[in-house]
């Protein structure tokens, strides 16, 4: 194929960030139910850090989201072409 990089075919989602109200949509749960799956590790999608307070901090990352609610799905919530 000569120089450069080889075509990707599983290229990352474009998707730069997911809140937890979209991934609650997205699966069709509440987002206390995101939001505690990640507080308590049961979701494999993300991480829930302790913050000042009550407060949590949440990071969703798109391509193991993607992988947990499907591709299909996850291109039809987000509007992308598969």
């Amino acid at each position: 194929m000569g120089y450069g990089a080889a075509p990707v075919t599983d290229a990352p989602p474009p998707v730069k960030k997911i809140s937890v109200k979209e991934a609650a949509r997205c699966m069709g749960k509440s987002d206390q139910f995101v939001r505690i799956g990640l507080q308590r590790g049961l979701l494999p999608f993300g991480n829930a850090v302790p913050g000042t307070g009550n407060n949590w901090n949440y990071y969703i990352n798109p391509a193991k989201f993607r992988e947990y609610v499907g591709a299909e799905a996850f291109n039809t919530f987000f509007g992308l072409t598969a």
